[in-house]
């Protein structure tokens, strides 16, 4: 057994499951609209999710527009002349950002009351689109968002403080559908899967504001004090919306397991999803994996990294996976593979890293230290020095990551 080939077989299988393409496809074939429509898709897998919409609908969309991140359009739906796309910036919102949202916002008020409306959002939309009380500025944006990353939040505290700030999160965008009968598709890229967190919820109220961190910079906490309150969830303006989840972080496990036996493989998916410190989440994971069953063992979720002033390459995936390689030394017979289903680990160009028992010497012998590496934030260049970055480009999908481990019958002890 090729036990690589076998772990990257097996996240292809992931990302194939909850492809934005297919997703969409399925989900409007199975519910079409009625007649025309017009298209919104926001997110990292907007353009996958607007190829699905035209696969199922084809010359029924009349017009759209299409936000994504840079360098994550397809060509066919950027040379479709019913479409205006905008690359945007992510993670740390710019310009871009809020010239995506006004338009965002134009898009919608300039569609006409009896207009039918299909929504695609997907993770990474809390950074491409974006409008601020007034006087706000880019430079803040910038600002609040590299403040934010380096907190040791989860997504959900994040797009707490984002919704917080902004004239169109925390549902405040919905008000613009004027209750316009509306299909909000969701790719969730956020523990739980809830509606109102994917995206910050751009046309989904939250329950609740939340406990702001205390020390937020103060400046945010007063803009927060300007924005208007998001419409309630009987509101008018929400009354055509529906909504449905296309793809989830469990549909990725689930695909996992499904190929793993088919494969011939003993499968342990361990459901408890993966959150806060990526590294001890890998101290864990290789606990795990060393002392537990041969076979797949495979985890999904989103563990964080605090960031130091000036980090390196590679995010939280690479992290996770530099950290169970040092705790798997000496283990034969054990394999990792934690990457982001999106394509994108953090700082560089890698989704994340297939790592085994030797992973740490490699990298030694190109002069490199794995605790050094960790502390300074720059896994990513450990891992491509000891050969073990992986890299898929852009998935067409986000639903946040997952970690297949392998261990041979017999061995790993």
């Amino acid at each position: 057994m090729d036990h690589r080939e076998t772990l990257q077989q097996l996240f292809r299988a992931a990302l194939e499951r909850v492809g934005g393409r297919p997703a969409v496809r399925h989900a409007l074939e199975d519910d079409p609209p009625a007649g025309a429509v017009h298209l919104l898709a926001i997110g990292k897998a907007a353009s996958a999710m607007t190829q699905g919409a035209l696969d199922a609908l084809d010359d029924r969309i009349a017009s759209g527009l299409v936000v994504t991140k840079t360098d994550h359009l397809g060509r066919a739906v950027a040379e479709d002349p019913r479409f205006r796309c905008m690359e945007t910036a992510h993670p740390i919102p710019d310009g871009s950002s809020l010239a995506a949202g006004a338009a965002v916002v134009a898009f919608l008020d300039e569609l006409p009351d009896d207009a039918e409306l299909v929504v695609l959002i997907s993770g990474g939309a809390s950074s491409l689109v974006e409008l601020l009380p007034e006087g706000l500025t880019a430079d803040h944006l910038a600002e609040l968002n590299q403040w934010l990353l380096g907190q040791h939040l989860a997504i959900d505290g994040i797009n707490a403080v984002r919704r917080a700030i902004s004239r169109i999160k925390g549902g405040r965008l919905a008000r613009h559908l004027r209750g316009r009968r509306t299909r909000l598709l969701l790719i969730s890229d956020v523990p739980g899967d809830d509606p109102a967190v994917i995206g910050s919820g751009l046309f989904v109220p939250s329950a609740g504001s939340g406990t702001l961190p205390g020390d937020l910079p103060a400046w945010a906490r007063e803009a927060a004090k300007a924005v208007p309150a998001p419409p309630a969830a009987d509101d008018p303006a929400l009354a055509g919306l529906t909504r449905s989840l296309v793809a989830t972080n469990a549909d990725a496990l689930d695909a996992v397991e499904e190929r793993g036996r088919r494969l011939g493989l003993s499968v342990q998916v361990h459901r408890e999803q993966l959150a806060g410190d990526a590294l001890r989440a890998g101290e864990a994971i290789a606990d795990q994996l060393v002392h537990g069953a041969a076979g797949i063992h495979v985890w999904g979720g989103e563990p964080t990294v605090a960031l130091p002033d000036n980090p390196g390459q590679g995010g939280r995936a690479q992290a996770l996976a530099l950290t169970a390689a040092a705790c798997m030394e000496g283990h034969r017979g054990v394999w990792l593979l934690a990457a982001g289903t999106d394509g994108t680990d953090g700082p560089g160009n890698a989704a994340g890293a297939l790592v085994d028992h030797q992973t740490c010497f490699r990298g030694r012998q190109a002069g490199l230290d794995p605790d050094v590496s960790l502390e300074a934030a720059d896994s990513g260049r450990f891992l491509e020095a000891s050969g073990d970055l992986l890299r898929t480009g852009p998935t067409g999908t986000n639903v946040m990551d997952v970690v297949i481990g392998l261990k041979d019958s017999g061995e790993g002890r």
